[in-house]
């Protein structure tokens, strides 16, 4: 039986890609085909590090929080 993979990669050398699966044993044989984005979309580019994730998660939780806001006159700047 046939079955497909499909995840968005960032290069992490130049020339190295890692594909992590846990549906891959150890000795299985499988096809590699890499399609090359032209142009990487810019929200998958932000997520694609687990540091920048949880950079951005938070970030988003400090906007719902409106009482961390800071306000400035800039017409006393």
């Amino acid at each position: 039986m046939l079955q497909a993979i499909k995840q968005h990669i960032l290069v992490s050398e130049p020339g190295k890609i890692e594909i992590t699966a846990p549906e891959l044993s150890k000795g299985k044989i499988v096809e590699v085909i890499v399609f090359i984005d032209s142009e990487p979309d810019t929200t998958d580019y932000l997520l694609a590090t687990p540091a920048n994730r949880e950079h951005l998660d938070k970030a988003l939780q400090d906007l719902k929080n409106k009482e961390s806001y800071i306000y400035i006159d800039v017409d006393k700047l």
